[in-house]
C-alpha cells in the first residue's frame, strides 16, 4: 500500500476514495482528466475537510468560504469533494459523469451542479475570478461589518495549475490582488511539473513562488503533497496572514497512485485504462470490486467534517438576528443587496436630456447617468482600465477601492482589461454586487474569454465600451472597432446596446440593471450626438424593445426602410429628411440591439419590419456582416468592411461613404429612381 505521510488510516481511506472515485468515473465515461484528482486529493481533503465552512444543506448562505477548482480539467475531483461531503449530487451522478443530461459536466458548470461556485475550464478564469470574490468580500464587510456585530467573515480558496499560472490573466490578476492586499484569498497550487506536452521544464522555467512575492503575495512551498500536517499548517498560516493573498506550493504527482503512468503527461487528460485502473487499486490497497465503492467510515467522516459548518451558519443566522435588531437599516440593505433587489423607485433617478442639435457623446451621458444612479445603488461598483477619464467611469461621491479603503467603490484596474473582465464576474459570483467595468470597444478582445464565460453563468455584468467606430477618429485603425459588434453579437446571451442619443443611453442602463440574466455590453460613442426631440419622434422607452420605428411618414405606407445604431441613428434622420423632400415615404428605425429585438413577439418584429417593404438600408461603422437577416435580399448594407484611418473622425465619415449623400443614392437606387 502507498501510504500517506503524517496521516491516519481513516485519513488515508479518505483520501484514497477521492483519488479512485474520480479515477473510475474517468473510466467510465472514457473521457477525462483523472491525473490531477489523483495527485491533488490530500490537499483538497485537508482544505474541505479541516477548513472550508460551508454548508451542503444550503449551498448559497452568504457567509460560506468559496472554494474555486480553477484548473476545471479536474472536477471530477471536485464532484467527489460534493457528492461525500453531502451536496444533492449522488453517486449515479458521478457515474454519469460527462453524458447527456448529466449533472456532472465535463468542466464545472456553475448552475448546473449544486456546490459550484463558477464555471471553470479556460484556465486563468478561476484565478482572476477569486480575486473578484476576494474583492467583493473586503468590500462587503467594509460596508456592513461593525466592531460587535461581523456578518461578513469568509475566505476565498482555489486550487489552480500549472497551466493556469502560465495564462496571461493570473498575471495580470496576482499583480492587482497583491496590491490590493486581499488577505482573506488564498490558493492551493497543484505544482505537479506536468502538461499536456511533457515536463514544465519545456516552457514554464522562472521560479514561481519569487514571482508572486514580488507581487506582494505571501508564499509558501510544501515540498511533499501527501504530508497533510504541513498542508494544514500551511493554510492555516495562510489564514493567519492579514495583509497578503496567499499562494501555497504543493508538490505533487500528478496521477499518484498510478503504478505505470503516475508522474506522466498522458495522466493529465487520458483514462487510465481498465488494465491500470485494477493496479492502481492494488497499489492503494483498494478493493478491486465492486466498482464505485465507498467504505462506509469514510463517507461517515466526510459527513461530519462539515457538521461544524451547518453549526457555523446556525451561529451565523443567531447572530444576524442580533445584527438586525442593533442595526435594522444595514440588515434590511443586506438582504437587499444579497437578493439582487434595486432599491424602490430607483428608475426616478436616471436622468431625462433635453433636446440638443449639439448634443453629448453616449459616453459622457452614460457618466452622467451612472454618477445619478450611483447616488440610490450604493451597491454599484467598478472602474475602468486605466481608462476611467474617456470611459466616464468614476463614482464622483466615492473613494477609490484601494489598501485601507476597501468600502471605496471606484475599482483602479490598471491596464488589465482581460483580468478586469474576470474579476468582474467573481464580483458578480459573490453575490451582493452590480459590478461594471469599462474600456474601449476595441480592447474587449482582451475580454471574450471573461465576457463569455459571464454569459454562460447568466451574470449581471455591465460592460461601458467607449470609443465605438471609427468615430475616435486620429487614433486610427489600431484602435477603431470593425468586427467588434459582430463579434460581440455573435455571443449567446450577452445583450449589445448601442444607443443614438443620451436619452437611448439612460434607457439602456435601465435595461442593464434589470438584466439578471446575463451580462449587457453598452456601445458609446467618443464624439457629440444629437440629443433628439422625443416630441416628434417614438419614446426613449421603446429601447428595451431592441429596435422601434423612430419615424414614419406621414399618412402613407414607408417605400423604404433605413435601419441604424448609435451615431449612424442621426445621418439617416437627416437623409430621410432629403428623401421626404424628393417625394419618398421613409420610416427611420433605430436598432440599439439586435438581441432584446430578437426576443419580440414575431408580430411585434414585423411591425416594425414589414415584410410588403422589402426595399431596405442599413446603416452602421462597422462590418456589414450579420444585417443581411434584416435588410433580406433586396436591400443593402452601408458599412466598413475594411480598417479604418487615422484621420478626424469627420473626414473618416465622408472618405469612406457614410454620409447622408451616400445614403440618398442609395436609396434611389434600391428604389431604381433617377435622383431628382
Amino acid at each position: 500500500m502507498v501510504s500517506l505521510n503524517s496521516s491516519t488510516r481513516l485519513d488515508e481511506l479518505c483520501v484514497n476514495t477521492l483519488r479512485i472515485l474520480s479515477a473510475e468515473a474517468v473510466e467510465k465515461s472514457k473521457s477525462g482528466h483523472p491525473g490531477l484528482p489523483m495527485g491533488a486529493a490530500a490537499p483538497a481533503y485537508v482544505l474541505w475537510t479541516r477548513f472550508l465552512k460551508h454548508n451542503p444543506q444550503n449551498p448559497l448562505w452568504p457567509d460560506r468560504d468559496r472554494f474555486i477548482l480553477s484548473a476545471g480539467h479536474g472536477s471530477m475531483l471536485l464532484y467527489s469533494l460534493l457528492h461525500l461531503t453531502g451536496y444533492d449530487l449522488s453517486l449515479e451522478d458521478l457515474k454519469n459523469f460527462r453524458q447527456w443530461a448529466g449533472r456532472t459536466p465535463g468542466h464545472p458548470e456553475r448552475l448546473h451542479t449544486p456546490g459550484v461556485e463558477c464555471t471553470t475550464g479556460p484556465l486563468g478564469q478561476g484565478f482572476a475570478n477569486g480575486v473578484g470574490l476576494a474583492m467583493a468580500e473586503t468590500f462587503l464587510a467594509a460596508r456592513f461589518n461593525r466592531p460587535d456585530h461581523e456578518i461578513v467573515q469568509h475566505y476565498i480558496y482555489a486550487l489552480v495549475s500549472d497551466g493556469d499560472l502560465m495564462e496571461g490573466i493570473t498575471h495580470e490578476a496576482a499583480s492587482l490582488a497583491g496590491h490590493l492586499k486581499l488577505g482573506k484569498l488564498i490558493y492551493l497550487y497543484d505544482d505537479n511539473l506536468i502538461s499536456i506536452e511533457g515536463s514544465t521544464d519545456l516552457a514554464f522555467t522562472e521560479d514561481r513562488l519569487a514571482r508572486f512575492k514580488a507581487y506582494g503575495w505571501h508564499t509558501q512551498q510544501v515540498m511533499d503533497g501527501n504530508d497533510l500536517v504541513a498542508i494544514e499548517h500551511a493554510i492555516q498560516a495562510a489564514r493567519v496572514e492579514k495583509e497578503r493573498p496567499s499562494l501555497i506550493a504543493i508538490r505533487t504527482h500528478i496521477g499518484f497512485g498510478s503504478p505505470n503512468r503516475q508522474d506522466t503527461a498522458g495522466v493529465h487528460g487520458e483514462p487510465l485504462g481498465a488494465d491500470e485502473l485494477r493496479k492502481t487499486k492494488e497499489n492503494l490497497g483498494w478493493p478491486p470490486e465492486p466498482g464505485f465503492y465507498i467504505p462506509p467510515e469514510a463517507l461517515q467522516h466526510f459527513r461530519l467534517s462539515v457538521q461544524k459548518s451547518t453549526e457555523r451558519e446556525a451561529d451565523w443566522q443567531s447572530r444576524f438576528q442580533a445584527y438586525q435588531k442593533d442595526y435594522p437599516d444595514l440588515a434590511r440593505e443586506w438582504q437587499e443587496w444579497i437578493e439582487g433587489r434595486l432599491p424602490l423607485n430607483w428608475e426616478q433617478a436616471l436622468p431625462f436630456f433635453e433636446p440638443d442639435s449639439k448634443g453629448q457623446a453616449t459616453r459622457t451621458a452614460s457618466g452622467t447617468i451612472l454618477n445619478a444612479l450611483a447616488a440610490i445603488i450604493p451597491n454599484l461598483i467598478g472602474g475602468s482600465a486605466d481608462l476611467a477619464p474617456s470611459n466616464k467611469t468614476w463614482i464622483k461621491a466615492s473613494a477609490a477601492f484601494q489598501p485601507g479603503e476597501h468600502g471605496g467603490r471606484n475599482i483602479h484596474f490598471g491596464v488589465r482589461e482581460h483580468a478586469m473582465a474576470g474579476i468582474l464576474n467573481g464580483l458578480a459570483l459573490h453575490g451582493g454586487l452590480i459590478p461594471f467595468g469599462g474600456t474601449f470597444l476595441i480592447f474587449s478582445d482582451y475580454m471574450r474569454p471573461s465576457m463569455r464565460l459571464a454569459a454562460m453563468m447568466n451574470l449581471r455584468v455591465i460592460y461601458i465600451l467607449t470609443h465605438d467606430s471609427i468615430g475616435l477618429g486620429e487614433d486610427g485603425p489600431t484602435h477603431q472597432p470593425i468586427e467588434h459588434l459582430a463579434a460581440l453579437r455573435a455571443m449567446p446571451n450577452l445583450t449589445v446596446i448601442r444607443p443614438c442619443d443620451a436619452n437611448e443611453t439612460a434607457a439602456a442602463w435601465q435595461y442593464a440593471l434589470q438584466n439578471q440574466q446575463g451580462p449587457t455590453a453598452l456601445i458609446l460613442s467618443r464624439q457629440d450626438l444629437p440629443i433628439l426631440d422625443r416630441n416628434r419622434l417614438a419614446p426613449v422607452a421603446d429601447l428595451v424593445k431592441g429596435a422601434y420605428v423612430l419615424l414614419d411618414p406621414p399618412d402613407t405606407k414607408p417605400e423604404i426602410l433605413l435601419i441604424a445604431t448609435g451615431s449612424e441613428v442621426h445621418l439617416v434622420l437627416q437623409a430621410a429628411q432629403v428623401l421626404s423632400n424628393q417625394g419618398i415615404a421613409v420610416r427611420v428605425i433605430s436598432m440599439p440591439s439586435w438581441e432584446l429585438f430578437e426576443k419580440q413577439p414575431q408580430e411585434y418584429q414585423r411591425q416594425v419590419l414589414p415584410p410588403d417593404c422589402p426595399r431596405r438600408l442599413a446603416v452602421e461603422a462597422g462590418v456589414t456582416q450579420g444585417w443581411e437577416r434584416y435588410v433580406g435580399d433586396k436591400g443593402k448594407v452601408i458599412g466598413l468592411d475594411h480598417f479604418g484611418a487615422s484621420a478626424p473622425y469627420q473626414v473618416l465619415y465622408k472618405e469612406f461613404g457614410l454620409t447622408v449623400e451616400r445614403i440618398v443614392s442609395e436609396v434611389f437606387q434600391l428604389l431604381n429612381r433617377a435622383i431628382k
